[in-house]
C-alpha cells in the first residue's frame, strides 16, 4: 500500500466522527501514513496485559490509546472552532498549505 497524502498531522486538534468515541475530541499524537491511522490523545483506551520486565518490574494491565482510522477523524479549524473538511492551497511563494473549507482560513500556523 503506497503511503497516502493525509488531512491531519501530529499535534492537530481533530473530532471523531464514528465508533464508541464519536463526538469526542483531542489532539494527535502519532500518525501512520501507511496504514492509514492515527493516535489521538486519552481517546480510544485499551487495556493491555503486560508480563513483568526491566522497565514494568510489577507487570500488570496496562492502559493505552489504540490506533483509529484516520477516516474516523475530522480535523478542528483553530479560527472557527468546528470540525471541518481541508483544502490545500498553494501560497505566492509556492509552498503550500492547508485552509478550512468552511471559514477559508489557513489551518497550519
Amino acid at each position: 500500500m503506497a503511503t497516502a497524502k493525509l488531512h491531519v498531522k501530529k499535534n492537530d486538534m481533530v473530532k471523531i466522527i464514528a465508533g464508541k468515541e464519536n463526538g469526542k475530541t483531542g489532539k494527535v499524537l502519532r500518525v501512520f501514513p501507511a496504514k492509514g491511522r492515527v493516535v489521538v490523545e486519552n481517546l480510544n483506551v485499551i487495556k493491555r496485559h503486560t508480563r513483568p520486565s526491566q522497565s514494568n518490574p510489577e507487570g500488570g494491565i496496562v492502559e493505552k490509546e489504540a490506533p483509529l482510522s484516520i477516516s474516523n477523524v475530522m480535523l478542528i479549524c483553530g479560527s472557527c472552532n468546528e470540525a471541518t473538511r481541508t483544502g490545500v492551497r498553494k501560497l505566492e511563494d509556492g509552498s503550500k498549505t492547508r485552509y478550512c473549507k468552511k471559514c477559508d482560513a489557513s489551518v497550519d500556523k
